[in-house]
């Protein structure tokens, strides 16, 4: 058996630790901020809000203990970007930390046994932000009042605790321990705890049993909903709970900061949780900042805001190319601008859809000769240099050289710039008829006009699609770009009415064998190259189709296999499959990799790394740096 405990470890970007202290240690300090409650009576003392056990943050090196207070100000582009506060404020059962290591954050352990049964140990007195207990119930009323009531959840659990069908056991032990188990064992779950849209194995049950027909007076309820013009109860209850929403401000949460702010805003208040688990070793009761304020704006105009002083701590809707402009304005405008690592397979990537509703473009992306022809037909080192300033990596969308399952071949193989060699590709496939300017012809006679669809986010993209327009045209293939909005472009993919999109490449591009190689398989909708096969994976058949393909079936059979692979010797022969058939299938096609990612950061903020990695999962952006042990000098306090 395994003991997962908060531990004391030096964090290599951060030099911050988080350890457990024993019951009772040290003297909590009241935050300002707070104080005029706890005077009027209205908000218990420091002492009697935080758990028996608080986590314990501490600090190395060139970070310290801070003082409290100030306003943190962040932009956004859309009303829904709120969400991001859950993601950024990072809090978790249990969650990387800057070595990407888990470690229990909410929890205060978690004992594993054989990978597939996991005892989870809450901390004692510790409470929701309105104040209630949080406890074993929390888990009891998600497992049998959420995901296994037939009218909130029609399919069932969610897929991320499903083993082939198999749904886990799930025992309430007592007040602070919850053990879930299942046959084989599970190396999804605690990733999936610690994810940046977490899976969240508990709900405040104290505040949503009002919406719940289990428990609600039938009247009341039905008056609630009618209120709320909600279809039913149950689609009431979910617009309630949706935790990662972030947008309903009665709803009781265990992260850093609550919203305070009901949408439709142009601007969100996120208050201190005056009952958050983290202390620091001087015994301050987490997060120093009193308030995060998230403006929205139009997401071109957020660089030029950021530059002229509008952001506090800006990283998203900033792009390398703005780079030059801020640094051009942080001595007027008070801040600096650093450069973080990025992770991703690719910064950029094409994804040509095996799920097209086209008969005859389905069938030529599902020939491998096709998608080599169009990576061979791009000249990565043009845009490396004309884009990128020659910073970026070329190559194929696959695992960083920073990874340990890193080879060579898996980043080069159909990633070189061979004109010849992709024309005798089409020439092979039967593609040499042309039409009158010089594009050649598919099977049925139209012309290989191929549309790339983008979220119409990024000049970026488009700058980079320009220049693959004209490479493409000495392959004989005509590129046209259309831009939508980011949920109409998703759509027309799952759809299948895109046969081409550009978005960003794998997300963990630095993984171990220990991690899940789920990004490499048709799993999910979202991967554009294959979402219909990815929708039939999440919902269990229910929706989507099946796999058509002999080799993405095999990819799926190795993710299956890597599951209940027996130790990490297995795992690694897997995952070296899986990147071999990958990087021999061109199933997306990589352009460059490792482009840093500007972070603006306010002059008077302190302990935000001067270096870090800017990731969505593992990482969660600036999550697993602990935004609540960020601080302000006097000048902003």
């Amino acid at each position: 058996m395994t003991r997962i405990r908060q531990v004391f470890a030096a964090l290599a970007v951060v030099g911050l630790a988080t350890i457990g202290l024993p019951a009772g240690a040290g003297e909590y300090m009241e935050p300002p901020f707070l104080a005029e409650r706890v005077t009027a009576g209205s908000l218990p003392a420091v002492t009697d809000r935080l758990p028996d056990n608080p986590a314990v943050t501490t600090f190395q090196g060139d970070y310290q203990a801070g003082e409290y207070g100030g306003d943190l100000r962040m932009i956004m582009a859309k009303q829904k970007d709120i969400r991001m506060m859950m993601v950024y404020g990072y809090g978790r059962l249990v969650g990387y930390n800057a070595n990407l290591d888990l470690v229990p954050d909410i929890l205060e352990s978690i004992d594993v046994e054989e990978n597939r049964i996991f005892t989870m140990h809450l901390r004692p007195g510790h409470r929701w932000s309105d104040g209630e207990p949080f406890t074993s119930e929390a888990f009891r009323y998600y497992w049998e009042d959420v995901a296994n009531n037939e009218t909130i959840s029609p399919v069932g659990p969610p897929k991320a605790l499903l083993l082939d069908s198999e749904a886990p056991i799930v025992d309430i032990i007592d007040d602070v321990t919850v053990r879930y188990s299942w046959s084989a064992p599970n190396p999804f779950f605690l990733p999936a705890l610690a994810g940046a849209r977490p899976l969240f194995i508990y709900r405040a049950g104290h505040y949503l049993k009002q919406f719940h027909a289990t428990y609600a007076d039938a009247d009341e309820l039905q008056q609630r909903v009618d209120e709320a013009k909600a279809k039913d109860w149950a689609g009431l209850h979910h617009r309630m709970d949706h935790q990662y929403r972030f947008d309903n401000p009665d709803l009781p949460v265990l992260q850093p900061w609550r919203n305070v702010t009901r949408p439709p805003s142009e601007r969100f208040v996120f208050e201190r949780n005056p009952y958050y688990h983290r202390v620091d070793d001087a015994g301050h009761q987490l997060p120093y900042i009193d308030r995060l304020i998230v403006s929205v704006a139009n997401n071109k105009l957020i660089p030029a805001k950021t530059g002229f002083g509008d952001s506090d701590l800006q990283a998203r809707y900033i792009r390398f190319d703005n780079y030059t402009f801020l640094k051009e304005n942080e001595k007027t405008n008070g801040f600096g601008t650093r450069l973080w690592n990025t992770v991703r397979g690719s910064q950029i990537a094409l994804f040509p859809n095996l799920n097209a509703a086209d008969e005859g473009w389905r069938s030529l992306m599902r020939d491998a000769r096709f998608r080599r022809a169009l990576s061979l037909g791009i000249d990565r080192n043009q845009i490396n240099q004309v884009i990128f300033f020659g910073l970026a990596r070329e190559g194929n969308n696959t695992v960083l050289q920073e990874s340990p399952l890193f080879k060579s071949e898996y980043q080069a193989t159909w990633a070189a710039f061979d004109i010849d060699r992709a024309n005798a590709l089409l020439d092979d496939m039967g593609l040499t008829e042309r039409d009158d300017r010089g594009v050649r012809l598919m099977a049925d006679g139209r012309s290989l006009d191929i549309v790339v669809e983008t979220a119409g986010e990024s000049t970026e993209e488009t700058d980079v699609l320009e220049l693959i327009h004209d490479d493409w045209r000495q392959i004989g293939i005509e590129l046209f770009t259309k831009p939508s909005q980011r949920e109409v472009f998703r759509n027309r993919v799952f759809a299948g009415e895109a046969v081409m999109s550009v978005w960003s490449g794998i997300i963990n591009g630095v993984p171990t064998a220990a991690m899940s190689p789920g990004e490499f398989a048709p799993t999910e909708q979202m991967h554009l190259q294959w979402s219909k096969w990815g929708k039939f994976y999440e919902t269990s058949g229910e929706a989507g189709d099946p796999i058509e393909m002999d080799v993405v079936q095999e990819l799926a059979d190795l993710n299956d296999a890597w599951r209940v692979a027996g130790d990490d010797a297995e795992r690694k022969r897997i995952w070296h499959s899986m990147l071999k058939i990958h990087s021999e299938q061109t199933f997306t096609i990589g352009i460059v990799n490792g482009v840093p990612q500007p972070v603006v950061v306010n002059n008077s903020l302190r302990n935000v790394p001067a270096t870090g990695i800017w990731n969505w999962d593992p990482g969660a952006y600036f999550g697993m740096y602990r935004p609540d042990s960020f601080w302000y000098t006097e000048d902003r306090r």
